[in-house]
Protein backbone atom coordinates (compact mmCIF):
# COMPACT_ATOMS: atom_id res chain seq x y z
CA UNK A 1 0.00 0.00 0.00
CA UNK A 2 1.80 3.19 -0.78
CA UNK A 3 2.11 5.76 1.96
CA UNK A 4 -0.42 8.48 2.42
CA UNK A 5 1.71 11.69 1.70
CA UNK A 6 1.46 14.24 4.34
CA UNK A 7 0.13 16.78 2.09
CA UNK A 8 -3.07 14.65 1.52
CA UNK A 9 -3.56 13.78 4.70
CA UNK A 10 -3.00 17.67 5.64
CA UNK A 11 -5.78 18.46 2.68
CA UNK A 12 -8.30 15.88 4.13
CA UNK A 13 -7.76 17.16 7.53
CA UNK A 14 -9.39 20.17 6.44
CA UNK A 15 -12.03 19.19 4.34
CA UNK A 16 -12.96 16.76 7.00
CA UNK A 17 -13.56 19.75 9.43
CA UNK A 18 -17.21 20.77 8.25
CA UNK A 19 -18.27 23.45 10.87
CA UNK A 20 -20.90 21.10 12.60
CA UNK A 21 -19.57 19.74 15.86
CA UNK A 22 -20.97 16.42 15.28
CA UNK A 23 -19.49 15.88 12.13
CA UNK A 24 -16.55 17.15 12.88
CA UNK A 25 -16.18 14.56 16.15
CA UNK A 26 -16.63 12.09 13.35
CA UNK A 27 -14.95 12.90 10.55
CA UNK A 28 -11.34 14.50 12.08
CA UNK A 29 -10.20 11.78 14.06
CA UNK A 30 -10.89 9.24 11.26
CA UNK A 31 -9.18 10.95 8.39
CA UNK A 32 -6.21 11.23 11.35
CA UNK A 33 -6.11 7.71 12.73
CA UNK A 34 -7.85 5.78 10.00
CA UNK A 35 -7.36 7.35 6.50
CA UNK A 36 -3.69 6.25 6.46
CA UNK A 37 -4.11 2.44 6.71
CA UNK A 38 -7.27 2.23 4.57
CA UNK A 39 -6.60 0.91 1.11
CA UNK A 40 -7.53 2.62 -2.00
CA UNK A 41 -10.66 2.47 -2.84
CA UNK A 42 -12.06 3.07 0.45
CA UNK A 43 -9.69 6.12 0.47
CA UNK A 44 -11.32 7.11 -2.52
CA UNK A 45 -14.85 6.31 -1.22
CA UNK A 46 -13.82 8.77 1.60
CA UNK A 47 -12.69 11.59 -0.35
CA UNK A 48 -16.25 11.27 -1.98
CA UNK A 49 -18.44 11.29 1.41
CA UNK A 50 -16.62 14.61 2.03
CA UNK A 51 -18.52 15.92 -1.20
CA UNK A 52 -21.62 15.13 0.14
CA UNK A 53 -24.02 17.56 1.68
CA UNK A 54 -23.51 18.59 5.61
CA UNK A 55 -27.09 18.05 6.14
CA UNK A 56 -27.06 14.85 4.41
CA UNK A 57 -24.10 13.62 6.03
CA UNK A 58 -25.65 14.66 9.64
CA UNK A 59 -29.04 12.25 8.95
CA UNK A 60 -26.42 9.25 7.68
CA UNK A 61 -24.24 9.83 10.97
CA UNK A 62 -27.34 10.10 13.10
CA UNK A 63 -29.01 7.05 12.22
CA UNK A 64 -32.01 8.96 11.18
CA UNK A 65 -31.60 7.92 7.42
CA UNK A 66 -29.34 6.01 4.97
CA UNK A 67 -27.45 7.65 1.82
CA UNK A 68 -29.13 5.74 -1.33
CA UNK A 69 -25.69 4.63 -2.26
CA UNK A 70 -24.86 1.34 -0.72
CA UNK A 71 -20.78 2.40 -0.52
CA UNK A 72 -21.39 5.56 0.92
CA UNK A 73 -23.40 3.76 3.38
CA UNK A 74 -20.77 1.65 4.42
CA UNK A 75 -18.28 4.22 4.70
CA UNK A 76 -20.77 5.94 7.17
CA UNK A 77 -20.95 2.40 9.12
CA UNK A 78 -16.75 2.06 9.16
CA UNK A 79 -16.69 5.42 10.48
CA UNK A 80 -19.38 4.88 13.63
CA UNK A 81 -18.39 1.35 14.21
CA UNK A 82 -15.02 3.21 15.16
CA UNK A 83 -16.54 5.02 18.09
CA UNK A 84 -19.79 3.49 18.87
CA UNK A 85 -19.34 0.46 21.71
CA UNK A 86 -20.26 -2.83 19.87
Amino acid sequence: MAEVEQVELNRLFWHSRRGMLELDVLLVPFVQEVYATLNQVDRDLYVRLLTCEDQDMFGWFMERSESEDPELQRMVRMILDRVQPK
